[in-house]
């Protein structure tokens, strides 16, 4: 059954205060908010639709250190700053009982953003990669279950170098974020 994280609500950081607190990377995690532009009219329509809905809140799991949250999330906030969901952001290290809730792969990968409903009920999460970026840590789990090999290292360094390939060099990666936002959502 998935946790109630309503105890939780107020317990965050609004993202504006989440920016502004930053202490590593705010220069990169501004730039990618500030090139987010929305693919396409219909997204940005259902993203500006949902402020018709008061039965949604959004809690993230977040550090300043982590690469992923500072490409990632200035998409998010984008998205939901349109909605009028109320957000907040859980520093990891602070939450480590509710990241522990939400592991990926069996490890602690940020970010995770967890839909609730009002009531704090867990409807679906998203993170910490766009699906055909995460594919690359998939597919190295899989292939690589002894954290002791020899090759274990120089095998992880392969994959976050194939990582950073799938974001690309250009925002093109920040339009697969909101298509699976877009679709997590309708299912709510």
């Amino acid at each position: 059954m998935a946790p109630n994280l309503s105890h939780k609500f107020g317990k965050g950081l609004p993202p504006e205060e989440f920016v502004s607190n930053m202490t590593q990377n705010q220069e990169a995690f501004q730039d990618w908010y500030q090139r987010f532009e929305w693919a396409n009219a219909e997204d940005q329509a259902f993203f500006e639709s949902l402020n018709h809905r008061d039965d949604l809140r959004v809690l993230i799991l977040a550090a300043d250190w982590c690469g992923d949250v500072v490409r990632n999330i200035p998409v998010v906030f984008q998205a939901l700053e349109i909605t009028g969901i109320p957000t907040e952001v859980l520093i990891m290290e602070n939450h480590l009982e509710i990241m522990d809730q939400f592991l990926t792969l069996g490890g602690r990968s940020i970010p995770v953003v967890i839909f609730t409903d009002s009531g704090g009920h867990v409807l679906g999460t998203w993170g910490p990669r766009p699906a055909h970026v995460q594919e690359a840590m998939v597919q190295f789990k899989a292939e690589n279950k002894d954290r002791e090999a020899a090759d274990y290292q120089d095998n992880l360094t392969e994959t976050r170098k194939e990582i950073i390939k799938r974001y690309g060099e250009g925002t093109e990666y920040q339009a697969a974020i909101i298509r699976e936002l877009r679709e997590l959502i309708s299912g709510f």
